[in-house]
């Protein structure tokens, strides 16, 4: 949605609260309901992933699809399939035809910023706009016109695209740095309440907007990121994009309204609402997903009549897109058994052929239960 070209119609058009970041005060009896349903729904959530034996057959189906639904609110059209596609060459090493369309590279490229973010924090790294910057960074490629990693030095809008009509105005370049600044400050140094301080930060930081673009990706991993750095969740998996992209335009107007008339206890309800709405959309997934693994645990026993059973389930519900080689590196599986194992799952209709192997090539296969579950 950032645009920084001319031409465009501001009649309609709200621009940046300068001075008004933190709010002076918020409506607390209002907030106490959705902000107790809020707690208690990601609570749920992450106490279903404590329970798990292995917690990544959940968590890695939900990073695939947060990574496709984050980039395309930016306005990039990838799929689940493309990106993982492009994700067991990458991870292989060989040049993937898929190179060439810059919406599933990024959609990749996001991912893998999210969990070196993650890293990052694990070794104490504290949220800052330096980790910003790292996560604009990787989220790009060098060359990418966006200019990874550096804050703007122009203007740019909140626009709809088709009519040209701006919605909002972010704060001035000439601002940035000073506006980044009392952000972090407040980060860093402020008593509010965990989720009530998320929903201000973040709303604040997608006022701001201080990449040239990419800002809302960057915006919803620094919710994950939050969320577990503030100890609300145990794992830094918990996102929000399917939310917003499904009520875009109550965000966008929550968003106006907290600069045009100061409503930020507005903009606290739909962001609460957005956490609630997320962690139950995250537990019926999650569910869907352990259903389909319990259920899968014996077919893959049956069919594969391995030691090695478990293995190439757990790999293949963390990969359900891979290559033959990946497949023996990545789940320590002996080469000759992942071959027999891959030809078995095909024979059985639970692999379906991307690529047939050829030469040195090794050949792509999809796991469809699984997929027919994220898609997007």
């Amino acid at each position: 949605m950032d645009l920084v070209l001319e031409g465009l119609n501001f009649e309609h058009a709200v621009d940046y609260h300068y001075s008004h970041f933190p709010p002076n005060e918020l409506d607390y009896a209002r907030l106490i309901t959705p902000l107790a349903k809020a707690t208690d729904a990601i609570a749920r959530f992450d106490q279903m992933l404590l329970s798990l034996p292995n917690r990544e057959i959940v968590l890695a189906p939900i990073r695939h699809q947060e990574a496709v639904i984050s980039t395309r609110i930016d306005g990039l059209a990838g799929n689940v399939d493309e990106m993982l596609a492009f994700g067991a060459d990458f991870e292989s090493g060989i040049k993937s035809k898929l190179q060439l369309k810059p919406h599933v590279v990024e959609t990749y490229f996001y991912q893998r910023a999210l969990q070196s973010a993650q890293a990052s924090i694990k070794q104490g790294q504290p949220i800052s706009k330096f980790l910003l910057k790292a996560l604009h960074i990787l989220s790009y490629e060098k060359d990418s016109t966006f200019t990874p990693g550096k804050f703007r030095t122009k203007q740019n809008y909140i626009a709809d695209h088709t009519k040209r009509n701006v919605l909002f105005v972010p704060i001035s370049p000439e601002k940035l740095e000073e506006g980044m600044h009392t952000l972090f400050q407040y980060i860093a140094d402020s008593e509010q309440q965990a989720l009530l301080k998320l929903a201000l930060s973040y709303l604040e930081y997608e006022a701001l907007r201080p990449f040239a673009g990419g800002n809302g990706r960057v915006g919803r991993m620094m919710v994950a990121l939050m969320l577990w750095s503030a100890g609300i969740v145990s794992t830094p998996h918990f996102y929000v994009s399917r939310y917003m992209e499904m009520h875009r335009n109550t965000y966008f107007e929550a968003m106006r309204e907290v600069s045009a008339r100061g409503n930020w206890t507005g903009w606290c309800e739909f962001f609460l609402a957005a956490l609630e709405g997320q962690a139950l959309h995250h537990m019926n997934m999650g569910r869907n997903i352990c259903d389909l693994y319990d259920k899968m645990k014996k077919t893959f026993s049956d069919t594969l009549s391995s030691k090695w059973s478990d293995h190439a389930l757990d790999y293949i519900f963390t990969t359900p897109v891979f290559r033959n080689n990946g497949f023996t590196h990545a789940a320590d599986i002996p080469r000759s058994s992942a071959a027999r194992f891959t030809r078995k799952l095909l024979d059985k209709k639970l692999l379906h052929t991307i690529e047939k192997p050829t030469g040195r090539r090794a050949g792509l296969y999809s796991f469809e239960p699984l997929l027919e579950l994220i898609r997007v």
